[in-house]
């Protein structure tokens, strides 16, 4: 048998992988929970298909689980904070929840998805994959959409949150 890859470089090298943040959210009743994922990337546009990979431990899971639904918002430069909240990387009074003050709306599913991100998907569960210690979620896009505000995606690289320099290569 190989040798394991250290978890540390794995970590270490894969936190030079440039990628945009998004929040994954669902609903089940009167329960909605939400996370910040980076690992969120287009399946098939045939039928039109997503993926989303969320550690087994979130607490987001029973509600997908619950509800079969969840939804992508795809953050932009200026929701940092927002990235932060569901990450949890900012402490919630005793109250409150991810969501206590995030405008949000819904699309088809009911699943909540932000208010001012650059673009979204809302989708019902089509598939669930297991991935080791994550679960591999395949949506079926039921709608989708983006903000007719021009913004910068908010990405994050090398441990910190970045911009884009908006310039072309190669001219």
């Amino acid at each position: 048998m190989a040798d394991m890859v250290d978890p540390d470089d794995m970590r270490n090298t894969l936190r030079l992988w440039a990628s945009g943040v998004s929040v994954v959210t669902s609903a089940a009743g009167e329960e909605r929970n939400g996370l910040t994922v980076s690992a969120f990337n287009s399946l098939s546009l045939e039928p039109p298909l997503i993926l989303v990979c969320l550690h087994k431990d979130s607490s987001t899971i029973p509600v997908i689980e619950a509800s079969g639904v969840f939804a992508v918002s795809i953050l932009n430069a200026n929701q940092e904070h927002l990235s932060d909240r569901f990450a949890g990387r900012i402490p919630l009074e005793v109250d409150e929840d991810r969501f206590t003050g995030v405008e949000t709306f819904t699309a088809v599913t009911g699943a909540p998805l932000i208010k001012e991100a650059i673009g979204w998907l809302d989708c019902r569960m089509h598939a669930r994959h297991d991935g080791s210690t994550h679960w591999i979620y395949i949506g079926e896009v039921v709608a989708t959409g983006w903000s007719e505000t021009p913004h910068d995606p908010l990405l994050y690289f090398d441990r910190n949150y970045r911009s884009i320099e908006r310039e072309t290569i190669g001219e």
